[in-house]
């Protein structure tokens, strides 16, 4: 197999460092999510820039999941790396680590997975390289993530047919132990 049109995770794994300071706090007084959001979208952005040597751009974010708070003064390192390489796309995981200074205790606070799409000069999605994986979690994280794109792709398929065959008799009648009312206007 010529791998000369192939890089290893290693290549553009990547690291961001920052500190959590005080205008980053949102009304209960911990980081704001669109804060890390943000950061973990400049992190998607160059590691997969890295991997494809060619401009990106964010098709969608999945699983932002938030498990711990992030506080002031925290030392929060994200860090992402490509799990899976399509075509043109590109699954970047990232894990969010807050450090507190002063404790030095560590948590993990995020994880989400970021699908980039690669483009040439004609902002035409482009091929990227495939992906040497080295280790066990390297060939987990890219069966993985063939698995999510699978279930994304049912879930859509599922949710389309759902709405075209939509029947308000039936779905009413699914409602009924929810907490929400159908409104006479909503014909």
């Amino acid at each position: 197999m010529d791998t000369s049109h192939y890089k290893t995770v290693r290549y553009s794994k990547t690291t961001l460092t920052e500190l959590m300071i005080p205008s980053y706090t949102n009304f209960g007084g911990k980081v704001h999510g669109g804060i890390l959001l943000g950061l973990m979208d400049k992190l998607a952005y160059v590691c997969a820039a890295k991997h494809a040597g060619n401009y990106c751009v964010t098709a969608s974010i999945h699983n932002v999941d938030f498990l711990a708070p992030v506080e002031v003064g925290d030392l929060v390192s994200l860090k992402a790396s490509v799990n899976y390489v399509g075509h043109a796309s590109l699954i970047i995981g990232i894990r969010i680590v807050a450090e507190n200074v002063k404790t030095q205790v560590s948590t993990h606070t995020n994880t989400s997975y970021f699908t980039m799409v690669a483009m040439d000069e004609n902002h035409k999605p482009t091929q990227v390289p495939g992906l040497i994986l080295e280790s066990k979690d390297e060939v987990s994280r890219f069966v993985e993530a063939m698995q999510r794109q699978a279930l994304i792709k049912e879930h859509k398929a599922k949710l389309e047919s759902i709405k075209k065959t939509f029947d308000e008799i039936h779905y009413t009648d699914l409602l009924k132990n929810e907490r929400c009312m159908i409104s006479k206007n909503s014909g």
